[in-house]
């Protein structure tokens, strides 16, 4: 059952959605992307599908989703935001505690981890942002190196916002785990019919994030 709560820090006050699973073996603290909040589809499922595998989740809107403007907010406030919510989860939810995103949640997630040394068993990327559609570069991952936890990426293999070449050879530089999502884009979706695997992409993902979370609480 999903507990829709305020979370109230600093000057903002933003929307939390707490998803608690079943004998929760793990929480993964969780920021939507850009261009969609909390409650988009998207996040939904993937948070249904963790719960089915035993992790709960810990959603949140960005103060400028709240505030249904358009720009996303300055790393500060974002990292200050994410900070906030794993305080909230901490408080919510039983541990341990990942902490991760879909697209731009992702990268900030990963920027809270450097600039405000928030401590989590592990970083879970769903559709990393490394560079803009048919600008490749990887500029975006240069603080990355400083991350000391595990991190697991989940990219689509359609996805045009992480050339393979470049998102591989970050990968490797990190000693991190990477699965790429069959036929999916950046948003996740999927091709219906050359998709090879039975399972819906939700489910793929939910596979691969419990896996790494057993690995690494052990």
């Amino acid at each position: 059952m999903e507990d829709v709560s305020r979370l109230t820090f600093d000057e903002f006050d933003v929307g939390t959605v707490a998803l608690e699973a079943d004998q929760s073996k793990a929480t993964l603290v969780f920021a939507h992307g850009a261009g969609a909040g909390m409650q988009h589809s998207t996040l939904q499922q993937i948070s249904e599908a963790l719960a089915s595998k035993g992790i709960s989740t810990f959603r949140f809107n960005f103060p400028y989703m709240e505030a249904g403007k358009n720009r996303v907010d300055s790393k500060d406030v974002s990292t200050r935001t994410i900070e906030a919510a794993l305080e909230s989860a901490r408080a919510r939810l039983n541990g341990p505690y990942f902490l991760g995103g879909h697209s731009f949640g992702g990268r900030m997630a990963s920027h809270a981890v450097v600039d405000r040394e928030v401590q989590v068993e592990g970083l879970v990327f769903c559709s990393f942002p490394l560079h803009n559609p048919k600008k490749p570069s990887l500029d975006r991952a240069e603080h990355m190196s400083a991350i000391n936890c595990p991190m697991l990426f989940l990219s689509g293999s359609r996805d045009g916002m992480a050339s393979p070449e470049l998102i591989t050879k970050l990968v490797k530089s990190l000693k991190a785990e990477m699965h790429w999502l069959d036929t999916a884009d950046h948003g996740y979706k999927v091709l219906k019919r050359s998709r090879q695997r039975d399972d819906d992409v939700f489910t793929e993902i939910a596979g691969y994030v419990s896996d790494f979370v057993d690995w690494h609480t052990k």
